[in-house]
């Protein structure tokens, strides 16, 4: 039979568009979202004009085989460092990263194994290193953790360099409700700049934690920026000691916490000026007439979402 003729190439403005060409013809259309496989920034490029202070930030992640830091262990540890210039709140230059797995001598329970994809496989045999590890955290400024009070004292149950410095926490510091985000989830953070990715691996995790703190949050300060200036102030964590049984739904209410083993109703409040808001409050609408002392704990950022405690006084409330 005749060998059929080739089909001409069809013209250039018919051809197939890409992959990014079509995403961007849906990103026109106010029904559409696109999301984007989150890329690693390896390198943040030059610093910017005019910097007048520095401050290494190192973000770190964990995944470990439970949530207690006394029965359980870690079996991945992430970080990266990076330079942030702090008047803009800005990372600029190279990334350092470390990434590396631990054997916790059990078997890793089914539920950590669904969550975070790490088998006892994986893990067999492996040992963080140790040196890599201090040297790492000894040029770092400051820790950042997105839930600090978890992974704090992981690491500092595991490498006791951590316990020296400053940390913050980008779940907890920033106020994301107040700042229009849905969710104060990681993913969710990161899908709200058009990002995605894969969760729940610690290295994956900084990256995204690191690239959605580089972003002005609603429109002001750089995520970065915000946990600089929260780490360089105390906050207060305030127990409500000897308050009367019936004012428990007001306290509730107002976001206190109940703490079995103390017995007592708590709150953490963020800066000096808060507490004595709160002050007020209690004498008011809480204790009244009473004469009463509560107690106040101030956490700066070297024990704030550590284990260990702060300091502690007992303070009359205001007249």
């Amino acid at each position: 039979p005749p060998t059929p003729a080739p089909t001409a190439p069809a013209p250039a403005s018919q051809a197939t568009p890409s992959l990014e060409e079509l995403a961007r013809q849906l990103e026109q259309d106010p029904d559409f979202r696109v999301l984007r496989r989150l890329v690693p920034v390896l390198d943040f490029g030059p610093a910017p004009a005019a910097v007048q202070g520095v401050q290494r930030v190192l973000v770190l992640d964990t995944e470990t085989t439970g949530l207690s830091h006394q029965a359980d262990k870690i079996i991945e540890l992430a970080m990266l460092c990076v330079q942030v210039d702090v008047a803009s709140g800005l990372p600029f230059g190279p990334v350092e990263r470390f990434e590396g797995f631990e054997d916790p001598g059990m078997p890793i329970p089914a539920v950590a194994k669904e969550v975070t994809g790490i088998s006892d496989d994986m893990v067999r045999g492996h040992r963080l290193d140790d040196l890599a590890v201090q040297a790492l955290v000894a040029q770092a400024d400051l820790i950042v953790a997105h839930n600090a009070a978890f992974d704090r004292p992981f690491v500092e149950a595991r490498f006791p360099c951590f316990a020296g410095k400053a940390w913050a926490c980008s779940f907890a510091d920033i106020d994301w409700k107040a700042a229009g985000a849905g969710s104060s989830k990681l993913s969710a953070l990161a899908q709200d700049h058009g990002w995605f990715y894969d969760a729940h691996r610690a290295l994956v995790d900084c990256h995204a934690l690191l690239q959605v703190l580089a972003q002005p949050v609603q429109g002001a300060a750089t995520g970065l920026a915000r946990l600089m200036a929260a780490a360089a102030k105390p906050s207060f964590k305030l127990r409500a000691t000897g308050s009367p049984f019936e004012s428990k739904d007001p306290l509730k209410a107002r976001g206190y916490r109940w703490d079995a083993e103390a017995k007592v109703w708590f709150c953490t409040l963020p800066d000096a000026a808060r507490l004595d808001e709160e002050l007020v409050w209690l004498k008011a609408e809480v204790y009244g007439r009473r004469s009463a002392r509560v107690e106040i704990e101030a956490l700066d950022s070297l024990v704030r979402y550590s284990a260990r405690p702060g300091q502690v006084s007992q303070q009359a409330l205001p007249h």
